[in-house]
């Protein structure tokens, strides 16, 4: 029974949050130009750099479709290089219902555990490998790469830039959000912000995943929105201009912004992972030595003072991730 099918048996409504957001239709989009469904490329004609923008890599992280719906509306055009936008797992989306909001994060696996060439090229099949494959030479093709996501729980937004300098480099010139993580992903699969020349140090090519906020939070589509257009403006791919055309973003808000090093992800290796407490994310624990939770008999406590939790997630089964650990740097 795949992953969608399963939660759809369970028949149990998110316990901590409404669903203020309303899924853009995005039927107008399935054509595009590409001859992959769902993806669309607008070429300036004018030299400059190849940037994409992926949205609904997790079926119920709609926030992104809202602000690719928003881009799609406003008629905005690259001022220079190429804009890529795509639609990432369209029969998760599909599949989303209000009422049963975490059902609908994949149908067969996880579209974001993917992106490895092993996987890619190997002989396994899924719904998500199978939309993967079909995206996999437009992101071998970009250059830069804003995948748009959000939260289990209603934390501030999270800039995942990976442990590259380039892509911190970039995260500061998008400017938002305030917290800034520099992870290598999970040992469950690489995502695809790790992938290709996205993560190899001598490469150029750069990628940053926004984890906008809490999933169906009013506010969450507003940050996925405006860290998509300061990222486009970051890039020269839009004017400030071009952005007031969608009522934003507010360049006022010039936050001091912080980074968060993640020495280590906690991947569950037994069959029942509990937390000791009600952790939320962004908890600052102290002493070194504090209790987080239980892997089946295995504790997990904190390797060092002052260290902060990173998206703790009850979701989370074997081999999956349920905490990073981390401390703020600089």
């Amino acid at each position: 029974m795949s992953f969608l099918a399963e939660q759809r048996e369970c028949r149990v409504p998110d316990p901590d949050y409404a669903v203020e957001l309303i899924p853009p239709d995005i039927e107008p989009y399935r054509a595009g130009n590409t001859g992959v469904e769902y993806v669309t490329s607008f070429d300036s004609g004018i030299a400059g750099p190849h940037v994409m923008i992926t949205a609904l890599t997790h079926g119920n992280e709609i926030c992104g479709a809202i602000a690719l719906d928003r881009l799609f509306r406003a008629g905005l055009r690259p001022r220079q290089g190429l804009l890529t936008l795509a639609f990432d797992n369209v029969p998760a989306y599909h599949a989303f219902n209000p009422r049963y909001p975490i059902a609908s994060r994949f149908v067969d696996e996880d579209f974001n555990r993917l992106w490895d060439e092993g996987t890619l090229d190997g002989p396994r099949q899924s719904i998500e490998l199978t939309r993967a494959r079909a995206l996999r030479s437009f992101v071998d093709a970009a250059d830069f790469l804003l995948d748009i996501h959000s939260m289990q729980h209603a934390t501030a937004p999270l800039m995942l830039a990976g442990k590259l300098d380039r892509s911190l480099a970039l995260a500061r010139r998008v400017g938002i959000p305030e917290l800034i993580v520099r992870d290598a992903g999970h040992d469950a699969g690489r995502r695809m912000r790790d992938y290709g020349l996205f993560g190899d140090p001598a490469a150029q090519k750069t990628a940053l995943l926004i984890e906008a906020g809490q999933h169906w939070q009013h506010r969450t589509a507003e940050v996925a929105s405006d860290v998509m257009l300061r990222f486009l403006i970051a890039l020269g791919t839009l004017t400030r201009d071009d952005a007031a055309l969608l009522g934003g973003p507010d360049f006022d808000a010039d936050p001091q912004q912080r980074v968060i090093e993640v020495t280590e992800a906690v991947t569950i290796t037994g069959d029942r992972f509990e937390f000791v407490g009600d952790f939320r994310g962004l908890e600052v624990l102290n002493p070194k030595g504090t209790l987080i939770g239980r892997d089946n008999d295995r504790e997990i406590r904190t390797p060092y003072d002052d260290c902060v939790l990173v998206m703790p997630s009850r979701r989370s089964g074997k081999g999956q991730t349920a905490v990073r650990l981390g401390r703020y740097v600089g």
